[in-house]
């Protein structure tokens, strides 16, 4: 309970806990917020590690001069494109063997299951749209390795999903963080940002659990 109290306060003042860490580790921040990303992208047992609102207010701290926004943006880019490319091929070696195991204790079978709903759904552009979805992000190239896609169809995917998702938050915080209704209310910005990342997710759970009833 003290780690999952530890982890909402974290996510929740993310701006005060990495003002710390650039206090304290100067230029390692970049190093430190490429590896969450590239965490939260290319490792199915990571998907927890924040994302949209991580980049928002990464933005918004590098506006104040701590942090160079373009140096900051490139990186992070390359940090979701490499993610994604590595859980692609984590899933086109290992995932038919992790499908066909129910009793997988390092994968949510359900995030898998669903991640490939809206796979087929949407198709390669799946790619794209996860990039703005919590949890799907994570799993939707580790679906597509699975499903054999062509790699250079899913490299240019990537990409530009790389570009776009990193671009529009961190340039996002960059411009608008530091206005004074963001700034003086970035707890709340930032719990908005989460509700509405995964508010599509809960749409359709609801949808898929009390649509069909009468």
């Amino acid at each position: 309970m003290e780690l999952l109290t530890t982890f909402i306060d974290i996510i929740l003042h993310l701006d005060k806990h990495l003002i710390w860490l650039v206090q304290n580790y100067g230029n390692w921040i970049y190093l430190i917020l490429f590896l969450i990303i590239f965490c939260e992208t290319g490792l199915v047992v990571t998907p927890f590690l924040p994302g949209d609102s991580l980049l928002f207010v990464a933005g918004a701290i590098a506006a104040s001069g701590a942090m160079d926004v373009q140096w900051l943006a490139a990186l992070l880019m390359l940090a979701a494109f490499c993610g994604d490319n590595t859980n692609y091929w984590i899933g086109r070696y290992f995932g038919p063997k992790i499908f066909s195991r129910a009793d997988s204790r390092l994968l949510n079978r359900a995030h898998l299951e669903k991640t490939q709903r809206f796979y087929e759904k949407h198709g390669g552009k799946t790619i794209i749209f996860a990039r703005f979805l919590p949890i799907v992000r994570t799993f939707a190239p580790f679906v597509a390795g699975v499903g054999r896609m062509v790699y250079t169809h899913f490299m240019a995917y990537s990409a530009f999903g790389s570009v776009f998702w990193i671009s529009f938050f961190v340039f996002g915080g960059f411009f608008f963080g530091n206005v004074p209704i963001v700034k003086n209310n970035l707890t709340f910005f930032i719990f908005g940002i989460i509700i509405i990342s995964i508010l599509p997710g809960i749409i359709q759970f609801i949808r898929s659990r009390f649509g069909n009833r009468g």
